[in-house]
């Protein structure tokens, strides 16, 4: 979490890869003002190995009584930045035996897993930006209507180029791949960062404000967007917050036209890698809601299924995606509880369960492809933002190399989550029963 962005991460991510976490806690700015995004220290980078967990709380550079620092989050004084998920290299699959080796990872800010010296992203491609056809007709899955709240549209002209400096900021690109979420009352937008002092050619951003429900997005503004399931954002600025802060989206600039941020990158939208599907068994939708990230990183970004439904969740390729501060990211769902639909889960407060929906969601599920190919899938708690109950069962299910599954109140190999490896090619369903 960027602090006064107001988003929260977990303290610790899998059983088997359990981490001795710092974070640290920042004041908490109240999510019903635009507020200025101020400086602070880096966010923390923590190095995880197995063993039990300990979570450790720094404010202002110091260590701070857990009680306290519970008190404080609970009453809204605080809240976790740079909080870490730990990863950790699962066994291959069988009938080879399992190896005892573990590897030590540092992580920081959502599921991020430190660059090797081995290899190296590729880089962007160097094609230039061509006047774009029409947009195609494509259309993306998207999902049944439903009954508990709104359900989204767009998605069209996945692969159609973006005609950057074009199109009124006042018009939401929905021809171009993005996804309105009219929920939020953000002109479509999935989230505002007003930086009026930004350049294509900036090193770094400083002046950061968060916009709010009633804002749209105007002049000075980087404005970000949801794609369908299946596919993420595919723009954000090199420059980023010059305290670690996550920016992302496209720019509207002092003409009022949109452009975009991202050198290489000429479309809204991206595909993940794949491999990776929700299928929901029970007989009420469930909302599994992404971060918005890089960008305002409030749990907006819906996939939605419907009872019966099986639906593509996005896996991020971490040598292509978002980088945050030099380390690779992946991408977190918040995991609603049964019967919310997108209105009442993919947002930061929920009006219809204010402690256990939204950034308050009982479970969060972490998924991105690694370098080495594999796809890593984690369930844990949303500890300690949250302490509600998930009404449901989770189980990883298909071509994974170890068991993980949330099944009663209870987890797979321990007791704060746990973590599976799907080789590349495979295929693993999140089974929600």
């Amino acid at each position: 979490m960027k602090n006064l962005i107001n988003y929260t991460l977990a303290a610790g991510l899998a059983a088997g890869a359990a981490a001795h976490s710092h974070n640290h806690l920042h004041r908490h700015v109240k999510k019903d003002a635009g507020s200025k995004v101020e400086k602070r220290q880096p966010d923390v980078v923590t190095e995880f190995v197995v063993g039990p967990t300990e979570t450790v709380y720094q404010l202002g550079g110091k260590l701070l009584d857990a009680q306290k620092a519970k008190a404080g989050l609970e009453g809204g004084d605080y809240v976790v930045v740079g909080e870490t998920t730990p990863t950790y290299t699962p066994p291959p699959p069988p009938p080879p035996p399992q190896p005892t080796t573990t590897s030590v990872t540092k992580l920081a800010a959502q599921f991020i897993e430190k660059p090797s010296s081995s290899s190296a992203p590729p880089p962007p491609p160097t094609t230039t930006y061509q006047p774009p056809p029409p947009p195609k007709s494509t259309q993306a899955p998207a999902p049944k209507p439903s009954s508990t709240g709104p359900s989204y549209s767009g998605g069209t002209g996945l692969n159609a180029q973006f005609p950057s400096g074009q199109i009124k900021c006042s018009e939401f690109p929905s021809q171009y791949g993005a996804v309105p979420l009219d929920w939020l009352n953000m002109g479509g937008w999935a989230g505002l960062q007003f930086v009026p002092d930004f350049s294509i050619s900036a090193l770094s951003i400083s002046n950061i404000v968060t916009g709010i429900a009633g804002q749209s997005c105007s002049s000075g503004c980087m404005c970000s967007y949801a794609c369908p399931p299946g596919y993420q954002k595919a723009q954000w600025p090199k420059a980023q917050g010059a305290t670690k802060q996550s920016i992302g989206g496209i720019f509207c600039n002092s003409d009022g036209y949109l452009e975009l941020t991202r050198d290489g990158s000429s479309t809204l939208c991206e595909p993940g890698a794949g491999g990776v599907t929700i299928k929901n068994d029970l007989s009420e939708v469930v909302s599994t809601c992404r971060t918005d990230y890089p960008g305002t990183e409030s749990m907006v970004i819906p996939t939605i299924a419907q009872p019966g439904q099986e639906i593509i969740l996005t896996n991020p390729v971490q040598d292509a995606y978002y980088v945050w501060n030099g380390l690779s990211t992946s991408a977190q769902y918040y995991v609603n509880k049964k019967g919310l639909g997108a209105k009442d889960a993919c947002v930061w407060n929920s009006p219809s369960d204010p402690t256990g929906a939204g950034n308050w969601s009982p479970i969060i599920v972490g998924v991105g492809k690694a370098k080495d190919g594999i796809t890593y899938i984690s369930i844990f708690p949303n500890l300690p933002t949250s302490n509600a109950q998930l009404d449901f069962n989770i189980e990883i299910k298909g071509d994974i190399n170890s068991k993980c599954s949330y099944i009663n109140g209870q987890w797979s190999g321990g007791s704060n989550g746990c973590t599976t490896g799907m080789q590349s090619g495979g295929q693993a369903t999140i089974h929600y029963f």
